[in-house]
Formats: structure tokens, C-alpha cells, sequence
């Protein structure tokens, strides 16, 4: 089911399905374990073409040496990502490689960019969204010329970043939300930030989203995790290890959360907050790398480059840190 794209066949394809995620790879080696490694990534592909093959997604590769004119025909840069095609629009998937986050990260984009909220029942569900940056406008109508802009907007991050939007009056009195405000929403935050001077274009919400897009505390997910981890301050990131179910690990992200309240207006603090069962198959890695246990809650500063990290003596999971603790550590 995945196709080698070139140039003869890729236009057929780019017709054929609504969305087609593409591959782009560098030429692979001989030896061994080259070829072991790249037939795993072709196996996380076929698998994740069958399961979605009666949505209309496509699967394929283009290999960097051989189709490098394609390549740049199609805006394909980086070695080792998967890019997807949605009509007009080319996306990059930065998550983990497997098939089970592939194939939600995709049927998320089939979605529509912006869901909309008429009920209380929604509302509440919106209102248990508390982990990723969310947007909630209030329009007249699908036929308003801002819900377009907005709509617009959220096509530039979706599916990353969720949009919502409400033409009902109960539930924008409900959110606060005059006509044609949108409301933005950090993690983990109690409350919201207006977008000022409203109504708005599509690119003064774009703007807005870009420099507000890194959250005091944010959550590693496996659909962005490489984005994310990307995203470092002058070379560090601000690490937490929280098990969200584990009692100990909640009790540590209720205060990684009040650290975060309280310093919601300072560009320089972001922590990233890893919950371990996200991650099963790399709890023994970062073990070693790190040289902690990672069955009790942790905090430290990493070297992105070499991976060199500082941890905050927590002797006791009983007797975690206050907020004011953490924040004078850090």
C-alpha cells in the first residue's frame, strides 16, 4: 500500500486521495542494520495506510538522492520526516513513529479545524480540556466573515492547537465572550486571555497563537513530541517526571501547576512535563540518561545537546516540595 512516489506517478496520487502523508528519507544503506531499521518504518506505514486506506489517505516514500527534484517540487526539506498533504496545505508530523499515534495524529486532520460548541454538555467537555492551549471564539454564524478568518487561522495548527467557536448567546455568556472575541487558553491556567482590539484578521490570530504558543507548564505528547522538544530555552529545557495517575505524581503536578500560575507572565520559565506511562518504551532510556528512578515524581535541567541534566533532590515521596521550594530550586 505504500507507494515509492517519483516523478511520473506522484501527481496521480496527490489526485487520487483527500490526503496523502509522504515519507522523505535519505537513501538507505547496505549493511544490515540500515535496511532492519528502514523495514520497521515501512512496516509503521503499510500498517497505518491498511487501517486508513477507506478514509481516502495515501501512503509513500521519496527518497532524498533519487527524487531530490521532486523533493523540492513538493517543498520536502527535512530527512526523516513525514509530511502530509490536505489540499492546499503541507504539514509536518513531528511525533513519535508509531503507528497508533500516526493514525490518530491523521484522523484528527481529517476533522474540521474548528468544533463547534452549542450546549452545555460541550461546554462542559470543552472546559475539561485543561492540558493543551485551546481557542474559543463567539460568532454570528458559519457565514460571518470572522468565524472564516478564524477558521482560517485554525487550519494553520491544526491539529495541534484546538479551535472552538460558539454562535449561541447562553454559552458565550457563560464564557464571558462578546461578539466576534476570541478567548485563548495556556495549560493548565484557571483562566483565559482576551485577544485584544477584535474583531481580527486570520494572520493577527496566526501572530498571536505563534507567540503564545509556548506554555509556562506543557505537556510532552507523543503527536508533537519532537516539536516540542525542539522548543528550548537557550539550549535547556525545564523537566518534570509526573505519573498523573499515581497519587505522588498528581500531588507533584497540582504544584508544578501552581508554579506555572504564578509565573504564567514570565518568558523565560517553561517546564516540560513528561507523564512516564505516555512513554512506555523509553522509561529505560531516560533512566540511564538521566540516571533517576523514574517510579517517584522528578525535576531537572537538561542539556538538549548532550543530554547533561541537574536533578532536584526529592529524598522523600511523601515529603514533595512546595511550590515556593520548586520555584527558588529552579
Amino acid at each position: 500500500r505504500v507507494i515509492d512516489l517519483n516523478e511520473k506517478n506522484y501527481k496521480h496520487a496527490l489526485k487520487k486521495y483527500d490526503m496523502l502523508c509522504l515519507l522523505f528519507h535519505e537513501p538507505v544503506s547496505s549493511d544490515r542494520v540500515s535496511q532492519k531499521q528502514f523495514q520497521m518504518t515501512e512496516m509503521v506505514l503499510e500498517l497505518a495506510a491498511q487501517v486508513l486506506e477507506p478514509r481516502s489517505i495515501g501512503f509513500g516514500m521519496v527518497d532524498s538522492k533519487k527524487d531530490a527534484k521532486l523533493a523540492k517540487k513538493l517543498g520536502l526539506v527535512e530527512e526523516g520526516s513525514l509530511y502530509v498533504f490536505k489540499e492546499e496545505r503541507l504539514i509536518e508530523f513531528d511525533g513519535e513513529l508509531a503507528t497508533d499515534v500516526l493514525v490518530e495524529f491523521l484522523l484528527d486532520l481529517l476533522e474540521d479545524p474548528v468544533e463547534v460548541i452549542n450546549s452545555k454538555l460541550e461546554l462542559q467537555a470543552f472546559d475539561q480540556i485543561d492540558d493543551e492551549i485551546k481557542l474559543i471564539g463567539y460568532f454570528k454564524g458559519e457565514d460571518s466573515e470572522h468565524y472564516k478568518a478564524f477558521e482560517e487561522a485554525a487550519e494553520h495548527f491544526q491539529p495541534y492547537v484546538k479551535f472552538f467557536a460558539t454562535f449561541d448567546k447562553g454559552v458565550a455568556k457563560k464564557l464571558g465572550l462578546k461578539m466576534n472575541e476570541v478567548d485563548f487558553y495556556e495549560p493548565f491556567m484557571d483562566e483565559p486571555v482576551h485577544i485584544p482590539d477584535k474583531p481580527y484578521t486570520e494572520e493577527e490570530l496566526v501572530e498571536f497563537v505563534k507567540e503564545h504558543k509556548r506554555a509556562t507548564l506543557r505537556k510532552l505528547r507523543p503527536e508533537d513530541m519532537f516539536e516540542t522538544w525542539e522548543d528550548d530555552m537557550e539550549g535547556i529545557h525545564i523537566v518534570a517526571f509526573a505519573e498523573e495517575d499515581d497519587p505522588d505524581g498528581f500531588e507533584f503536578l497540582e504544584i508544578l501547576r501552581q508554579v506555572a500560575r504564578d509565573n504564567t507572565d514570565n518568558p523565560d520559565l517553561s517546564i516540560v512535563w513528561i507523564d512516564p506511562d505516555d512513554f512506555p518504551l523509553l522509561i529505560t532510556y531516560w533512566e540511564k540518561t538521566f540516571k533517576i528512578d523514574l517510579f517517584r515524581p522528578q525535576i531537572g535541567i537538561v542539556n538538549v545537546t548532550d543530554a547533561d541534566s541537574v536533578w532536584m533532590e526529592i529524598r522523600d515521596d511523601d515529603d514533595l516540595p512546595t511550590a515556593e521550594e520548586l520555584e527558588d530550586w529552579i
